[in-house]
């Protein structure tokens, strides 16, 4: 592949999950916003059931959706399911309950008011249609209906940012994931093998025509990890020494690729094995890890990761670092992974808070290059990674309107983890703080405030300019200098009021340690002119 076609995709990565409108509509409130429908339940347990038609690409099925009453309860109830797709019955026990359609939302209306605080319910919830066909996945996602090289059928779903509800009905925002697990059961064409969440509970033949695969996960689940691969696979087992016991390890893909993929797939145990060490156990050890060969480049569906990095390394055999350092693991392999912690473990409530998933898990490669590469290594290969910084809008988006910030939230997401690093100068406590977060918020939806307050306390650094500087605005800061009677003048230009950094200065033979304001400031200086500055931290130089 040629690198200007590698960079279209790249850019693609970034650009399509971005809202680029800043009028806001009715369904985006409903959407992105913990609304009146929404509020007073919280979800426990998800029970879907679904059968596929390949032939006409449509699917029909139950979700059954078990939930407590948690707030003073509104007589309606916002079930997401996006169109093509429709509702065709809601029941509470042999209660049909009645509903009206709201774009891609629908109110159910039941006297939920008079139910009591703790109350616990279980809804079932038929549909059927023709969800919508991915067009770029996972970029732009949804179904996948395509055929693998022999001809054979190989089916698939990818819809972060677009939601779980353009194919199952839900409560489809990130701050309500089941905290009882989830059941997922597949109806697919005999012959073919189902692949899920979690681990297999059963497979049974239904008829000659229909085979059922019954999946089962035991921790909460994003909505949009719940995901299935049905094609013709092969599949092989593992088991990781892990920091909490035996960690069972699957991999499953296509009959024909097993011979690379089973070299492809050696990085796993030593990736597994450093991201423990540095950010804590994997944190689904009772579902299990597992790598699956997808119909598209790759997605963090919690305990199956989807892989579609072609067998090569880097990011599609290229380095999107340009460092030289990322041809040397796959790409896929490692960020997608990563997501385990951040992102599936850790889980932001508003999507305008994903670089808690993006950015850090973006850091994880910087992580398991050291672990492989060494230090300077892996520091070249973060570094190389900010060229493509954009500074098009904010990391972080307009909050309640399903809106994310900037497909910076990436690499600069990452650029901020890398100069916390720098300025802690203590890897102890640097992934003592890693690990800390994965702990304390285990299994938990949060808020970038969450993090970062957490963050700042554990460093012991004021770090509340900073973050505003590198998530809240698209201004790189300046450092402006001169030398003068043996005198270096120096500022920073495009910051926030209160922004500083600890920047360390070179004259080839010396370091010495600044700390630029928006005020100019002058330290003695009999270096000369050569001066160089800390490469480990995103600013601009300005002579």
């Amino acid at each position: 592949m040629r690198p200007y076609i590698f960079y279209s995709i790249f850019f693609m990565w970034y650009l399509l999950p971005a809202n680029t409108t800043f009028a806001y509509t009715h369904a985006d409130t409903l959407r992105g916003s913990n609304g009146i429908g929404r509020y007073w339940w919280d979800v426990q347990h998800y029970d879907l059931n679904i059968r596929l038609d390949t032939a006409t690409k449509t699917i029909e099925g139950i979700n059954k959706i078990s939930f407590t009453v948690t707030h003073k309860p509104h007589d309606s109830m916002q079930i997401d399911l996006q169109e093509p797709m429709v509702l065709d019955f809601v029941d509470l026990g042999t209660e049909k309950l009645k509903f009206t359609k709201d774009g891609n939302v629908y109110w159910v209306k039941y006297s939920f008011s008079s139910w009591n605080q703790g109350k616990t319910e279980t809804i079932s919830i038929g549909y059927h249609g023709a969800p919508r066909i991915a067009k770029n996945p996972p970029w732009d996602g949804g179904f996948i209906w395509t055929k693998d090289s022999t001809g054979k059928p190989w089916i698939a779903v990818a819809c972060q940012g677009l939601g779980a509800s353009v194919w199952w009905p839900c409560k489809d925002i990130q701050s309500d994931e089941p905290d009882s697990g989830m059941d997922m059961t597949y109806k697919v064409p005999s012959g073919l093998i189902c692949i899920g969440n979690g681990k297999l509970v059963e497979q049974n033949g239904l008829s000659y025509h229909y085979t059922q695969w019954h999946w089962q996960v035991k921790n909460p689940i994003n909505n949009y990890d719940v995901s299935f691969y049905i094609g013709d696979y092969v599949h092989w087992q593992d088991t990781l020494d892990g920091e909490k016991g035996k960690l069972p390890l699957d991999f499953c893909v296509l009959r024909y690729n097993e011979a690379k993929a089973r070299k492809q797939f050696e990085i796993v145990k030593p990736m597994l094995q450093c991201f423990e060490n540095k950010m804590g156990p994997y944190p689904f050890y009772e579902d299990g890890y597992k790598l699956v060969e997808a119909p598209y480049l790759g997605m963090e569906h919690q305990s199956a990761v989807a892989y579609g990095n072609l067998y090569k390394m880097g990011y599609l055999g290229l380095d999107r670092s340009l460092s030289g350092q990322g041809l040397k693991f796959d790409f896929i392999i490692v960020h997608e992974s990563g997501h385990e912690w951040f992102g599936n473990n850790i889980t932001a409530k508003d999507i305008a808070d994903n670089w808690i998933h993006e950015g850090i898990t973006t850091y994880s490669e910087t992580i398991f290059a050291e672990c492989l590469l060494g230090k300077e290594a892996a520091y070249q290969y973060c570094r190389g990674e900010w060229h493509n910084i954009r500074n098009d809008k904010p990391i972080i988006g307009d909050y309640g309107v399903q809106n994310e910030g900037s497909g910076d939230m990436y690499d600069k997401g990452s650029a901020v983890i890398h100069m916390i690093r720098m300025m802690m100068d203590d890897d102890k406590k640097f992934f003592k703080i890693l690990k800390g977060l994965n702990e304390t918020f285990y299994h938990s939806t949060v808020t970038s405030a969450d993090v970062e307050n957490y963050i700042s306390k554990h460093s012991k650094l004021d770090l509340q300019a900073f973050f505003n500087q590198y998530l809240r605005s698209t201004d790189i800061p300046e450092l402006e200098y001169y030398v003068k009677d043996k005198q270096l003048f120096f500022h920073f230009n495009n910051i926030v009021p209160g922004f500083t950094l600890p920047l360390e200065l070179s004259d080839g033979t010396k370091l010495r340690e600044i700390s630029p304001s928006s005020d100019w400031q002058h330290v003695s200086w009999k270096g000369g002119y050569n001066i160089s500055f800390s490469k480990d931290f995103l600013i601009r130089i300005k002579e």
